[in-house]
């Protein structure tokens, strides 16, 4: 009985094995079967076949399971090295790791049969323990970096760039820290030979709410005027800082809610002692106490306010009781669930420029006007309506509905007295069959309007018939760039969703760098449709992130997902870049989430080098009828994933439009890794230096499950860079819990320390007027739909010599 018994056990990893084998032949062949229906490739059917047949060998425990087993794994090696768009590490990894563990697994198996011969168990067993050896050595290197991208480019330095300067000022007073939003700090302090030995010099608690409907996300990039710190939460809660210790000046809380969208990228500074754009006698006019020095503040339920910047009081004479309205006449804003400001307000002189956010789901959603307001008393100055026959609106009207807006940062050129407004285009989003000349020519487009009046001087679109939600994202960064010619133009460097960078003449709007007219497809299209033929492409500049998608291109971690992943790719319509939105699943790659986002670049002036982060993930969209769209759950979330939902849009025949991830059932991206990158682009050559994947899956993983594993794989990003001109690039905005320093002539990692929660917001660095220290500071509050949830305020420096 007892031998009996123990035979039983002796046999049941073969059994295992066995249902193992059964298992990936069944899923392998049946899936074979789809994908080949749909023209994708023949290998998981065949691969199925074999496996179920190698199952029956075990079953039968037949002598040849093995050499069987060995020549399955040798022909899908092969049509690895043939299938995989490269050979490099992760594409090989997702093809050849189950079959060489089903491999390592017979041979273990086939080596305790009673009949094998003794030379014939010697190999089983040394076999199996080669392939061990060679998966153990493939998880070892999954903790090293892969699809890294070096290119041997002379990197020329400019030492008086490195030093403060009246182009780049002691105080980090806009959001890109000067005024051409180059996001360079001039510091030498912190330095790649002692960046190891960054410590935490304090931290500050926001105060912000952590839980509740709408939180919102923290996305704030502290101002630093002197000696303080001024920092929002995603409500506006404002507080100033002593930059040294991280205590609280003072706080102002002005008790904004909305439903939508809430987030506070920073805060605006005016200093009327130092604004050229006054008088002495209007400056000596103002007799207020109060207020001379303010921080101007845009909230998330659409109202502008500022306060004094050393006490936190509501400035007396501003508006209404210390408020104005960002509502009036902008049309239905439902208390400001359709519209609010989600930027920065940005300083021209004592005037300041609003843009807004503006939900996208139907006709007649509320205006995307642009208006400059006098921060000293709150009086409108001017309002940049397309609609209106000038362009500007006269006092006391209503602004033209859905028109497009700016949600994202402008940038204030002192020099041409200009403002660059980078627009995102008219709703309903997805589908313009019915648009006007106005949406056509404004939509997803840099213009250049006078800083003093509003009235246009240029325009310069990017995007042409924009239904791909590809708002132009980031602030314009001015820079001098060398033309064909050698010629260095004063320029805006504009960066996309599509992964695409522009350079623009900020004179006349006129291409720096080579842009050309690509064809583009315009079939299938949705009904009613009418697609631009062709899409300007920046071919003068590197592409980041939007190389065309195959069936090769799908990836997974096993065989399954992968096959699940190119199962997916087949039955969606993809045609490249700017693929036809319909009522058929289609594939938008990159996505509205980018390629690049709102975080937008840096740039180490003392070396010419520009550093853009971006994120990879597909989306698969399908446009459904008004009548289908009954059928669903209605969300209104950028992205609502996989339950089902819909998103309104409302146009034409339509009535929303299904987004989802381009994901496998594990919630990995279908595209192969990295999912997110950091590159460096040479801005004397245009050509790319360095890219690196950037983040681990330490804090997520398949199934939203925390591997807690530190494999960088290179996760989506957000957020932005900062660079210094001792030549490093800090970044926070992965999808781990870090803030790294990356070296700026190479992309090599050399630091990066442990944050309580994530973050997407760009770091601040400082030098302390008070003490000489050098600082870096990070917001941090959770990544974009992350459950852990903070409200830190986190500074970094050298520990006090000794």
């Amino acid at each position: 009985m007892s031998g009996s018994s123990g035979g039983c056990w002796r046999c049941l990893p073969r059994w295992l094995l066995v249902l193992i084998l059964l298992a990936s032949g069944l899923a392998l062949g049946y899936g074979g079967i789809v994908l080949l229906m749909q023209g994708g490739s023949m290998y998981y059917l065949l691969a199925g076949i074999a496996y179920l047949v190698l199952a029956v060998l075990v079953a039968k425990r037949k002598s040849c399971m093995a050499l069987v087993s060995l020549l399955i794994f040798v022909a899908t090696f092969i049509w690895a090295l043939v299938d995989a768009p490269e050979l490099t590490f992760w594409p090989l990894l997702s093809r050849l790791v189950v079959p060489a563990l089903l491999l390592m697994m017979t041979f273990w198996s086939g080596s305790g049969y009673s009949g094998v011969s003794t030379g014939a168990r010697r190999f089983y067993n040394w076999g199996g323990a080669v392939i061990f050896l060679a998966l153990l050595a493939t998880l070892i290197a999954a903790y090293f970096p892969h699809g890294e991208i070096r290119n041997q480019v002379a990197i020329s330095e400019n030492a008086a760039a490195a030093q403060e300067s009246a182009r780049n000022p002691a105080d980090w007073a806009f959001f890109g820290r000067n005024q051409h939003g180059t996001r360079f700090a001039p510091y030498t302090q912190i330095n790649p030979d002692n960046v190891r030995n960054l410590q935490v010099a304090w931290t500050f608690h926001t105060g912000r709410r952590t839980s509740g409907k709408a939180i919102g996300v923290d996305e704030n990039t502290p101002l630093q005027i002197g000696d303080k710190l001024y920092s929002c939460t995603p409500e506006n809660l404002v507080s100033a800082i002593d930059a040294d210790t991280g205590k609280l000046i003072w706080r102002f809380d002005p008790k904004a809610r909305t439903a939508e969208h809430v987030t506070c990228r920073g805060v605006g500074y005016y200093d009327m002692d130092k604004d050229e754009s006054l008088t002495a006698a209007e400056k000596a006019a103002y007799t207020e106490p109060v207020c001379r020095r303010r921080i101007v503040v845009s909230t998330v339920d659409a109202r502008l306010f500022t306060l004094d910047a050393d006490k936190g009081t509501l400035c007396p004479g501003f508006g209404n009781k210390g408020y104005v309205d960002l509502k009036t006449y902008m049309g239905p804003t439902e208390n400001s669930k359709r519209y609010h400001p989600t930027s920065v307000p940005v300083m021209m002189g004592h005037l300041t420029v609003v843009g807004g956010w503006v939900r996208d789901i139907v006709h007649g959603e509320p205006s995307g006007a642009v208006r400059a307001f006098d921060v000293r008393d709150g009086k409108l100055v001017w309002t940049w309506d397309i609609g209106k026959p000038d362009g500007l609106a006269k006092p006391g009207q209503n602004y033209t509905l859905e028109t497009p807006n700016v949600w994202t940062i402008p940038t204030y050129d002192k020099e041409l007295n200009q403002v660059y407004l980078p627009t995102g285009n008219g709703p309903p989003d997805y589908w313009g069959g019915d648009r006007n000349h106005i949406k056509e020519k404004f939509g997803a487009a840099v213009v250049a309007l006078d800083a003093s009046t509003g009235k246009l001087r240029w325009v310069r679109q990017l995007i042409h018939h924009d239904v791909w939600d590809y708002d132009l994202p980031s602030q314009p960064v001015m820079y001098d760039v060398t033309n064909d010619k050698g010629q260095k133009v004063p320029a805006l460097i504009q960066t996309t969703k599509t992964g695409q960078i522009f350079v623009i003449d900020r004179r006349n709007g006129e291409f720096v760098t080579k842009v050309v007219e690509r064809p583009v497809p315009t079939a299938p299209a949705a009904e009613g449709e009418h697609l631009a033929t062709t899409q300007p492409d920046s071919v003068g500049m590197p592409s980041i992130g939007n190389e065309t998608l195959t069936e090769q291109r799908m990836w997974g971690i096993t065989p399954f997902d992968q096959l699940y992943c190119r199962i997916l790719f087949k039955k969606s319509v993809y045609k490249g870049r700017f693929t036809p939105p319909g009522a058929q699943p289609y594939i938008e790659w990159p996505s509205l989430l980018g390629g690049m986002n709102w975080g937008g670049i840096s740039i180490d002036e003392s070396r010419n080098l520009m550093f853009v982060n971006d994120m990879r993930m597909a989306l698969r969209m399908q446009l459904v009828t008004r009548e289908q769209a009954k059928q669903y759950k209605v969300s209104t979330d950028e992205v609502p994933g996989f339950m089902g939902t819909i998103r309104p849009q409302v146009a034409g025949i339509y009535g929303g439009v299904k987004i989802d991830i381009l994901q496998s059932p594990l919630g990995v991206p279908c595209q192969q890794p990295p999912f997110g990158t950091m590159s460096a682009i040479d801005l004397t050559t245009k050509q790319l230096v360095w890219q690196v994947p950037l983040g681990t899956v330490q804090d997520t993983g398949p199934l939203g499950i925390k591997t807690h594993q530190q494999m960088p794989i290179g996760m989506p990003t957000l957020g932005g860079p900062t660079a210094t001109a001792s030549g490093l690039v800090f970044f926070a905005g992965t999808q781990d819990y870090y803030l790294r320093a990356l070296d700026a002539k190479t992309g090599k990692e050399v630091w990066k320390a442990r944050l309580p929660v994530g973050s997407v917001a760009a770091p601040l660095i400082y030098v302390s007027p008070k003490t000489g220290k050098e600082y870096v500071v990070i917001s941090a509050g959770g990544t974009s739909h992350a459950t852990d949830v903070g409200d830190y305020v986190i500074a970094y420096a050298l520990p006090d010599k000794k």
